[in-house]
């Protein structure tokens, strides 16, 4: 299985993850030259290797099919929870379960004649953000302190998933 970072670059997803170079300014990810069903067993044992579990699995492609009659290529999202961060987080925060589980999108995608598929990372530490510049949007409501406690985990949980995007692509350390 090769895999390519965003920029189609093959072996190179890992390196790019960790300089900083990541698919979206909310996550990160690969494209791997592997069927979508192989692809998504391989998503769910490269995070069960980092300490997560799938909690969810949503088929989109089933769903949209099911309630619109809507046509698309296979697309899930894989609700993965790291149980000791979950629970050191909730303890931190309650609210923070607003933004668990850490979503994993699984597509297919088409690479010149070949089947490939995308795995796309919601960045932990960018979605803790997305609650803080939430918060800063609601005056009227009290501001809760900044939690270091919070960013710790979130910092944790994303070099884990990085590590996911790295095994997938073949540039684990």
């Amino acid at each position: 299985m090769q895999a390519m970072d965003q920029t189609g670059q093959a072996g190179q997803a890992g390196q790019a993850e960790q300089k900083g170079q990541v698919g979206s300014s909310y996550g990160f990810g690969v494209t791997l030259q592997a069927p979508f069903e192989q692809a998504v067993a391989q998503v769910k044992a490269a995070l069960q290797a980092e300490g997560f579990g799938v909690l969810t699995e949503i088929d989109v492609q089933q769903t949209l099919r099911t309630k619109l009659g809507a046509e698309m290529p296979p697309y899930r999202i894989l609700g993965a929870c790291n149980p000791p961060l979950a629970h050191r987080a909730l303890t931190a925060e309650p609210e923070i379960g607003l933004l668990l589980p850490c979503n994993v999108v699984v597509r297919s995608i088409r690479e010149g004649e070949g089947e490939a598929t995308r795995v796309d990372i919601a960045d932990p530490e960018a979605m803790l953000g997305i609650a803080q510049i939430a918060q800063l949007d609601q005056p009227d409501q009290p501001a809760t302190p900044d939690k270091p406690e919070l960013q710790a985990i979130a910092a944790e949980a994303k070099q884990r998933l990085l590590r996911v995007a790295a095994a997938l692509s073949g540039t684990a350390r």
